[in-house]
């Protein structure tokens, strides 16, 4: 369901009016960092200053801690350039990509309220040196603000400690139980091993208008708002999966509407949606919706004489029914205070490219002005459906082997991530720079992205040739990064939690595993779903993916069916495993 790339680039209202600016402090470059983010009686202040050189710089990172007496500490932050962190003191300092987490050294873990600590450190730099724009403590962004409660990270299964009707909170993850599908729950549980898993939450998929009342009797949308509140849940997460002209650069998950039905989509989609999620007995429950996912990201790299483009994503560009059709969903959905919206921005293999990801930014804020407002967007997932690993443990978008980088190898081929926390993390500064608020969240789909099992690396590759090192050393196993249909060999990533790291509001399962991405043969149906051959097991590629083998498992049904063989080798592959 995601596509390779065209490579070459409250009421506290949640995310809407900017929640402040960094501001400086001295000359030197202490500032105080502003931004609002959920734990009881939190609070604290930064001044970060620093004395540069040139090309490298020492700085002081004072915090105060404003809330209560903490036992032990971490201080985050991301740097905006490429400043690397070559020692440090008063802290434990690890770094990955841009981002540097402080822990307590381990003579000093106690700070009390209104006390200090100031871990310092010597850094490398080209280019600029600005100072990091936020900084979080024990998950609390220092702001200088306490009284706030902000939740600290949670496991979705906690107990719910919802706001009241109409609040929107910084975080709809944050000490909510999120909803378990039953019909998902029930597959799942049906196959051996599967009760492991059975009671993970996962995206409930709105995919046809006849879904909002229930296909072949199974469950409507007001089926599952209403279980949720049985179950106690404090968030259910939906799939709006409708959009005109749907999936234009792939045929397993086309859609019932063609590329003008436009109105059909606002009045019978759209507007049903809305008005179910608007009850007002549905108004302590916070719904997730992932806003149309494939959509704009086709249209920066699979349209507008791109060399991957097709035929299908031309006509969307050009009648501007994704950007419409988004915006709409956006504002009627945006509208309603307990209705939380994230848009889709693909994966660090599509958009990772310099030249994929400035425009997509540029797109999405666009397309969320055209809702009338960019505070209708909660925030951005990345991964759906998809199989990019969440961390790369064994090598990094900086090394290098023999003086060449690894973005000269084949699989990384100059992208600028190597996996989906540190794209989703640079998107998100991405995005903030093209004008939504700082507060925005991202929401990354683990939920077939463990790459598990034997053909797990244990280590870094051999440092014979670049391409040796990377293929010897990455988790993620497929032939080629643009393969997206029922890949053989991958497993369960991580399970949903609340605010795993800096800007992730959780890691979700909004794909639910076991359910097919596509037919690996042409199976007639009235689903509207055609047959792609990125899901045959013999289909040799496209330009795509370079014309590599599509590494799809045989006998797949349709997109959305039950794949028992995938679920069981997702279960075997699980990393971190099954217990």
């Amino acid at each position: 369901m995601k596509h390779p790339p065209a490579r070459r680039r409250p009421g506290a209202r949640r995310r809407g009016a900017a929640a402040g600016a960094a501001a400086v402090l001295l000359a030197s470059g202490a500032v105080a960092l502003a931004q609002a983010q959920a734990s009881a009686a939190a609070g604290c202040t930064v001044e970060y200053t620093a004395n540069d050189w040139g090309t490298g710089f020492t700085a002081d990172v004072k915090v105060t801690n404003l809330g209560d007496a903490l036992s032990s500490w971490t201080l985050e932050w991301d740097f905006a350039g490429d400043q690397q962190v070559t020692n440090g003191w008063n802290g434990t300092f690890a770094q990955s990509g841009k981002h540097v987490t402080v822990k307590n050294p381990g003579w000093g873990g106690t700070l009390a309220a209104n006390a200090s600590v100031t871990p310092g450190f010597q850094g490398t730099y080209s280019g600029s040196n600005q100072a990091p724009s936020r900084f979080t403590l024990n998950g609390t962004v220092c702001d200088g603000s306490t009284g706030e409660p902000t939740d600290p990270p949670t496991d979705p299964t906690d107990p719910p400690t919802d706001p009241p009707a109409g609040d929107r909170v910084d975080n709809p993850y944050a000490g909510a139980e999120v909803y378990v599908n039953p019909e998902w729950s029930a597959k799942a549980a049906a196959e051996p091993g599967g009760g492991a898993v059975a009671n993970q939450p996962t995206g409930v998929w709105l995919d046809r208008i006849a879904a909002i009342e229930g296909v072949n009797g199974g469950m409507g949308l007001r089926d599952h708002l209403d279980e949720a509140l049985g179950q106690g849940a404090g968030v259910i997460q939906l799939v709006v999966y409708d959009l005109p002209g749907r999936d234009c650069s792939a045929l397993a998950s086309n859609g019932e509407l063609g590329p003008t039905e436009l109105d059909r989509y606002k009045s019978e989609f759209i507007d049903p949606i809305a008005e179910i999620a608007g009850d007002p007995k549905y108004a302590g429950l916070r719904i997730v919706t992932v806003v149309e996912i494939d959509s704009l990201p086709n249209l920066i790299t699979n349209a507008g004489g791109r060399p991957t483009a097709t035929a299908n994503c031309d006509v969307m560009k050009a009648n501007g029914n994704y950007e419409k059709g988004v915006a709409y969903a956006l504002q009627k959905l945006g509208a309603l205070s307990n209705v939380y919206n994230y848009i889709d921005i693909g994966h660090h293999g599509w958009l990772g490219w310099d030249d994929n990801l400035g425009p997509s930014a540029q797109l999405l804020a666009d397309t969320a002005d055209m809702s009338g407002s960019k505070s209708n967007v909660a925030g951005f997932i990345t991964n759906t459906a998809n199989y990019g690993a969440l961390k790369e443990p064994y090598f990094a978008i900086g090394d290098s082997v023999n003086g060449t980088s690894v973005r000269q190898s084949s699989w990384v081929d100059w992208n600028r991530y190597v996996d989906e926390q540190s794209y989703a993390q640079a998107f998100r500064q991405e995005l903030i720079g093209d004008g939504f608020d700082a507060g925005i969240g991202m929401l990354i789909d683990t939920s077939r992205n463990g790459w598990g099992g034997s053909g797990r690396p244990t280590g870094p590759g051999p440092q014979t040739d670049v391409n040796a090192y990377v293929d010897g050393g990455r988790t993620d196993r497929r032939i080629h990064l643009g393969n997206w249909c029922n890949q053989a060999g991958a497993g369960l990533g991580e399970r949903p939690k609340a605010a795993p790291a800096t800007g992730i509001d959780a890691y979700v399962w909004i794909k639910p595993p076991g359910e097919s991405d596509g037919a690996s043969s042409e199976i007639p149906n009235d689903e509207g779903k055609g047959f792609d051959r990125m899901c045959d097991p013999t289909y040799t590629g496209n330009p795509r993916n370079n014309n590599h083998m599509s590494g799809a498992l045989a006998d797949a049904p349709l997109s959305g069916h039950w794949f028992s063989a995938q679920f069981q080798e997702l279960l075997r592959n699980a990393n971190p495993p099954v217990q």
